[in-house]
């Protein structure tokens, strides 16, 4: 491990210090609020400035930077998550004399697509019946879907979707278990919105309430799904001739989602069968007729952590759970993600930590941990995988760029930094290099902001003096 050498801290001679404290004292938008920050260099991991570094902040996605490192040390960057179609039954002729398995184990990267390469894979068998059950399997985690702390109102969007080992994303983007609701204005006013759902599926209903306006008026839509439902009501306004609106809206119970798309997919393929189709268990006698393995973790990595996917830390830490404990939780997958922060060198009884997103407002975690571990995992073998994964500020191309596409345009390539946001949080931590070409690792943790959507605005401000004076 990464011995810590002796942390420096920052005195009133530093560059740093008069500009980044006179933000702080000056702007209008952090009275009241909690302002974090830790600077070290990157080298030698001596703090080179603080604001309230050991003051424990909600971190908001910024702890996704503790999950990706814990996974990768845990699971490895060559770690896949297999799909297997498996049969309790015999084949005979173009029959399958018994029930067909589908077993997820987590892949958050299953698409559609991949339903129609396992219906063919059956057909290219020979099998055209099957004389018996279709069965989803998830028991590879837990039966938790959400995380205890989750906001209520959040399950419902692809931030807070549901986490099953059998699961499926519309697309490349791949925010599994949801589904992309596109609304389109009507041809005139009075003419009713149309509207489309990827993938096509009946598995959610849409309630179609909303309206077309004159052109010029303001698009009102609000897409909502009704608890413990998969019924989506669209409603408000949209003018003619706007552009459409889309949302991504999380589904109930995602194992019967995906398993009404391997239905369709059978189906489309002319495979017929004699019994149900539901959720089971996998006996332990069966065999295996086909396995797709996922994109390995350290590809995984960049939508997770570019795109910020709520989804994908919380099945690593399920998957952390399942490989260390045998079981696929969040207590255990948590407990594992505590002993490698501590084999990191971080304090993990100094923080909370209820989940891997930091969805949760009960997260809490010091500036300084965050910026110690940027710092020990440099000499990890995984690292540039974890590097590559960071957003790139001002780079546009959507996985490069990331959450910070859009961001600090004039230091394009110069910060490699995790976002993150939450009702009243606003955080930034990552790596950067300074005007002078030192290498600097920082931590800017934003709390008890009145408006977190104004934080982005004052990281920047703060990112930027680091740049020009650190």
């Amino acid at each position: 491990m990464r011995v810590m050498k002796q942390q420096t801290r920052s005195d009133e001679t530093s560059s740093l210090k008069k500009p980044l404290d006179k933000l702080i004292q000056q702007e209008p938008l952090l009275d009241g609020a909690l302002v974090g920050i830790s600077i070290r260099s990157a080298d030698t991991g001596n703090i080179l400035y603080e604001h309230l570094g050991d003051t424990r902040l909600r971190p908001a996605s910024n702890l996704k930077l503790l999950t990706a490192a814990s996974a990768l040390s845990t699971l490895g960057d060559d770690y896949t998550f297999p799909t297997e179609l498996r049969t309790d039954g015999t084949e005979k002729g173009n029959k399958l004399q018994g029930n067909l398995y589908l077993k997820g184990k987590g892949d958050p990267t299953l698409l559609p697509d991949d339903f129609g390469t396992f219906a063919k894979k059956i057909k290219n068998r020979g099998i055209e019946t099957i004389e018996g059950d279709i069965i989803g399997d998830d028991s590879w985690y837990d039966d938790d879907r959400l995380s205890p702390d989750l906001i209520w109102n959040d399950e419902q969007y692809y931030y807070g979707a549901q986490i099953s080992a059998l699961t499926v994303s519309p697309d490349k983007d791949y925010d599994a278990g949801t589904v992309i609701v596109n609304v389109r204005p009507g041809s005139a006013v009075g003419v009713k919105p149309t509207f489309s759902i990827k993938p096509a599926t009946d598995y959610v209903q849409i309630v179609n309430k909303a309206e077309t306006v004159a052109a010029g008026e303001e698009a009102d839509i609000t897409v909502e799904r009704e608890h413990g439902s998969n019924t989506i009501i669209i409603n408000g306004t949209i003018p003619v001739g706007s552009a459409d609106v889309r949302e991504w809206m999380a589904v109930w119970e995602p194992t019967d989602y995906a398993l009404n798309l391997f239905q369709q997919a059978l189906e489309k393929n002319d495979i017929s069968w004699t019994g149900e189709v539901k959720s089971g268990k996998t006996p332990a006698k069966t065999k295996k007729l086909f396995s797709r393995q996922s994109m390995p973790l350290s590809d995984l990595l960049v939508p997770f952590m570019k795109l910020s996917n709520n989804t994908h830390a919380e099945v690593l830490v399920k998957e952390m759970g399942k490989k260390k404990k045998r079981e696929g939780s969040w207590e255990n997958g948590l407990e594992v993600m505590g002993k490698e922060l501590d084999d990191f060198g971080l304090d993990k009884d100094s923080m909370i930590i209820h989940d891997g997103s930091g969805i949760s407002h009960v997260d809490l975690i010091q500036p300084h941990e965050i910026t110690k571990l940027l710092y020990q995992v440099q000499n990890k073998d995984w690292f540039s995988f974890y590097l590559n994964a960071l957003p790139v500020a001002g780079e546009k191309e959507k996985m490069t760029g990331g959450t910070l596409r859009e961001r600090m345009k004039d230091l394009q390539g110069k910060v490699r930094a995790k976002t993150g946001t939450i009702d009243g949080v606003s955080t930034l931590s990552g790596y950067m290099e300074t005007k002078a070409g030192d290498k600097l690792i920082f931590s800017i943790m934003l709390n008890n902001l009145l408006d977190e959507e104004e934080g982005p605005e004052i990281e920047d401000k703060l990112v930027q003096i680091i740049f020009d004076h650190g």
